[in-house]
C-alpha cells in the first residue's frame, strides 16, 4: 500500500466528536516521549505532520489522521507522565476506557514501547487492559536504531517475556531513523482492511 494522503480530521476529548464513517481504526497507545508522533510521520511519509515534543504529556486529545481516505491511525494521549493532576490523568483514563470497550471500527492496537528499556509498571497493565477486552495488540519497539544490532533479539525476547505476549498478538522492531518495521507495519494495516 502506498501512503497518498493524510488528514488531521478531529482532535476529540468525547466519544460524540468521534468520526462517524465507520473506516477501520487503528489506536496508538504508549508513554509520553515513546514516539507516537514520529511513528505516524514515518508511516505516512511526512518530516513533521504529527508534531513532537521534547514536552512529555503533550497530546491531550484523541487525534484522528485520516490516511488514503481508507482508514484512521488514532493517537492517544501518553500515559505515565507524573505532572499531570490527578483530575486529568482520571479525564484522560475515563476517555482512553471509554474509547477502547465501546469502539467499533478499532481493528488494532499498536503499543509503542522504548525498545531500549525494559517495559514499565504502566506500560504492562496498558497490554493487561487491552488483553482483558480482548483487543487484537502489535507492540511496536521504538527506537531500534539505538541499540545495537547484536543486542535486538536479547531486547525482542526481554520484551515478549515481561508482558507475556499473548499468542495472535506480536512484535514490530521500528525505528523513525532507519525505518525499520515500516513497511510490516504497513503491510499489516493492509491485511487488517
Amino acid at each position: 500500500m502506498k501512503i497518498t494522503s493524510v488528514n488531521l480530521v478531529i482532535s476529540a476529548v468525547r466519544r460524540s466528536q468521534y468520526p462517524t464513517d465507520n473506516l477501520p481504526e487503528f489506536l496508538l497507545v504508549g508513554r509520553s516521549n515513546v514516539g507516537k508522533s514520529s511513528f505516524i510521520n514515518t508511516i505516512v511519509n511526512r518530516k513533521s505532520y504529527a508534531r513532537t515534543s521534547s514536552k512529555p504529556g503533550k497530546t491531550q486529545t484523541i487525534n484522528f489522521y485520516l490516511v488514503n481516505e481508507h482508514f484512521y491511525l488514532v493517537d492517544a494521549p501518553g500515559y505515565g507522565y507524573a505532572n499531570l493532576s490527578k483530575v486529568k490523568q482520571k479525564k484522560f483514563g475515563l476517555m482512553m476506557e471509554d474509547y477502547l470497550t465501546n469502539r467499533e471500527p478499532l481493528k488494532r492496537v499498536f503499543l509503542l514501547l522504548d525498545f531500549r528499556h525494559k517495559p514499565n509498571k504502566d506500560d504492562i497493565m496498558m497490554y493487561n487492559f487491552l488483553k482483558h477486552y480482548d483487543i487484537p495488540v502489535t507492540i511496536v519497539a521504538t527506537k531500534s536504531d539505538k541499540v545495537g544490532k547484536t543486542h535486538h533479539v536479547k531486547q525482542r525476547n526481554l520484551l515478549i517475556n515481561e508482558l507475556d505476549l499473548v499468542v495472535g498478538d506480536d512484535l514490530i522492531v521500528f525505528s523513525n531513523i532507519t525505518k525499520e518495521g515500516k513497511d510490516e507495519v504497513i503491510e499489516k494495516i493492509e491485511r487488517i482492511i
